[in-house]
């Protein structure tokens, strides 16, 4: 594990027993994620995107497989242990109504981590590092008294973001914390997000299904389907040159403003492949246009493609090459 990576998951999997078997929704995850970046994960509903930020933190525990934080394993931490990595890692939720205590003031909330970790003495030294992050996130000081239910839902995100930060965590979790909100506000929670970082020197996963949210934030863009990670590079390759079919599809239905270019939307068509245990083959192939027979029989190697870019698809090369084209 190299020098600047903070997190590392290998082989990580999270199975939930149902009545007909056991669902896949994280299967086999490798991911490394380096300090200061912003990894994007993204992919339709239910591919299993907060599940793994969630297995990541150990709020959900997994199935099999190591979630190394700077080299240690999360996942053989004991309860104290993992009280104490809590102050490193932590999580913004997509709705922030939700994971307010409609009961506390917002000074209460974002001063209750404080008291938990035990991080200052006095009710003076807390109630001065609460007002140090209701500016650093702006938020006015009369907020101080007030309750979650008086605000909107920016300002309400903007409390979340203090509450998380409260304890000087590296590593933070924003699972589709913008989905929720306006489109205005959507900016400055974003903006406030990338200037928190360079600031405090934040690692960040970002889940979310809005490629144009994750493209202005992220360092690094992960697509997954149904429980897999399928192809992983940096913003600008993904974006450029993905080699994946099902990237290509998720890429054509970003929608345009401009009218002279815009991209025809890929329709993908045939049935999804049920996540409940599934079948041998490419999770993609029932509605991949490409998909051979070995397509249906074979697991796909997700293997490094180019420098940093990672896919796991039989037939990339000839995605990469131009002979696999859709037809639009």
């Amino acid at each position: 594990m190299g020098n600047n990576v903070l997190i590392e998951t290998k082989r990580l999997k999270k199975y939930f027993p149902v009545p007909a078997g056991f669902l896949h929704a994280v299967d086999d995850v490798n991911l490394t994620i380096n300090k200061g970046e912003t990894i994007g994960i993204v992919g339709e509903s239910g591919c299993g995107k907060s599940t793994l930020g969630r297995v990541i933190l150990r709020l959900h525990e997994a199935t099999s497989g190591d979630v190394l934080y700077d080299g240690m394993n999360v996942n053989d931490f004991t309860d104290d242990e993992m009280r104490y990595m809590r102050q490193n890692m932590q999580i913004i939720f997509q709705d922030p109504y939700a994971s307010l205590n409609p009961r506390m003031t917002i000074g209460q909330i974002i001063e209750e981590p404080l008291k938990l970790h035990k991080m200052y003495k006095t009710a003076e030294e807390r109630r001065k590092r609460v007002e140090e992050l209701m500016q650093l996130v702006g938020l006015p000081m009369r907020s101080y008294n007030q309750y979650p239910h008086e605000f909107d839902g920016g300002r309400r995100q903007r409390v979340v973001i203090a509450r998380a930060l409260s304890i000087n965590p590296q590593f933070i979790v924003c699972d589709e914390p913008v989905s929720a909100l306006d489109v205005s506000v959507q900016a400055q929670i974003l903006n406030l997000l990338m200037e928190l970082q360079k600031k405090m020197q934040l690692t960040y996963m970002f889940i979310s299904h809005d490629l144009s949210v994750v493209k202005h934030i992220s360092t690094n863009i992960g697509v997954m389907y149904l429980g897999q990670l399928i192809e992983k590079a940096p913003k600008n390759e993904i974006f450029n040159t993905p080699l994946h079919p099902y990237t290509i599809a998720l890429l054509s239905a970003i929608p345009s403003t401009n009218v002279l270019k815009r991209n025809k939307k890929i329709i993908l068509k045939g049935e999804i492949t049920s996540p409940i245990n599934p079948k041998v083959g490419c999770r993609f192939a029932a509605r991949c246009p490409f998909a051979t027979d070995r397509c249906h029989s074979e697991n796909p190697v997700f293997e490094e493609a180019r420098p940093d870019h990672f896919v796991a698809c039989h037939r990339w090369k000839e995605v990469a090459d131009g002979t696999l084209k859709f037809d639009l």
